[in-house]
């Protein structure tokens, strides 16, 4: 046993600063899914063997699995429960309501079929009425899903509520959509916690134009978010190792943080372990890869 903790290849820094044993509230590290990119599952399965402990979840980008067979999935997201990591949709949704809402609730049952956890809701592609937003939150949950919007913090002009007070059911004009885009933090946040109001469990806050890139982060608007909504509520996308450090020198290891699955080792180093220098004997092969 080493002087800060257990030592299994791996070994903790100060004991305040570690996250909980899994399942977590906070610290959740979610990765994108390697299959996406049309590998087997083999890569996913070292991946989970290997550093399972650190994985809380795992998400299916750009509909994935929309393309793959309904048994690959299940096998998937059943290999994910054995390693207790809950498995999200990704941002797919939107492209099912061009069908109307009937087939939302469609899909909405097959994801719990096919062995779902989590829904995610782009609310910047889905283009929504925010009340039609919150309904659709509120199906996921009573499905007994979770449910996870995604914001950015850009919006086109024309969602920008106008100023000024108006009588309970008067009459809006409407608006034509416009493809000048302004930049709201604020409304970011509003629309974000009329969610988590409506019952939606985090909210994933996108990295462009905002967390994309470690030496232009938008500090003030990330603090921003941070203080109004809460470490436990807000997950941020990290594309890179160096935006990953400035999350956890800035916020410390219980921020919530989207990364790619090859970015998952060093997450982990960040957050307070340190890997042995043969990574080989820890990871499988095909995880390098990737």
């Amino acid at each position: 046993m080493a002087a800060y903790g257990y030592y299994y290849g791996w070994k903790s820094f100060s004991e305040d600063d570690d996250r909980p044993e899994k399942p977590r509230r906070f610290g959740l590290t979610e990765m994108r899914s390697p299959d996406y990119s049309l590998m087997g599952n083999h890569a996913l399965q070292d991946i989970l063997e290997s550093m399972d402990q650190f994985v809380d979840g795992l998400k299916f980008s750009g509909g994935a699995h929309s393309l793959m067979p309904n048994t690959f999935i299940k096998e998937i997201t059943d290999l994910a429960h054995r390693h207790n990591v809950y498995v999200s949709t990704g941002d797919w949704a939107e492209h099912l309501l061009r069908k109307g809402p009937s087939s939302f609730k469609q899909y909405v049952e097959e994801c719990k079929n096919l062995g779902f956890d989590t829904i995610e809701l782009n609310a910047g592609s889905l283009k929504l009425p925010e009340e039609a937003l919150l309904r659709f939150i509120r199906l996921i949950k009573s499905s007994g899903l979770k449910a996870k919007p995604q914001f950015a913090v850009k919006f086109e002009r024309s969602e920008i509520p106008v100023a000024g007070d108006r009588a309970f059911g008067a009459y809006i004009a409407p608006v034509h959509h416009s493809s000048d885009v302004v930049e709201d933090v604020d409304l970011l946040i509003r629309r974000a916690e009329r969610c988590l109001e409506a019952g939606a469990d985090m909210i994933m806050i996108d990295a462009d134009d905002l967390c994309k890139y470690a030496d232009v982060m938008r500090t003030d608007m990330i603090a921003k978010i941070v203080g109004r909504l809460g470490l436990e509520k807000t997950m941020f996308e990290s594309s890179n190792s160096r935006t990953s450090e400035w999350f956890i020198k800035r916020y410390g290891p219980k921020v919530n943080l989207f990364v790619d699955h090859s970015d998952v080792m060093n997450l982990e180093c960040l957050r307070g372990h340190s890997l042995v220098k043969n990574n080989t004997s820890v990871l499988g092969s095909s995880y390098f890869l990737m």
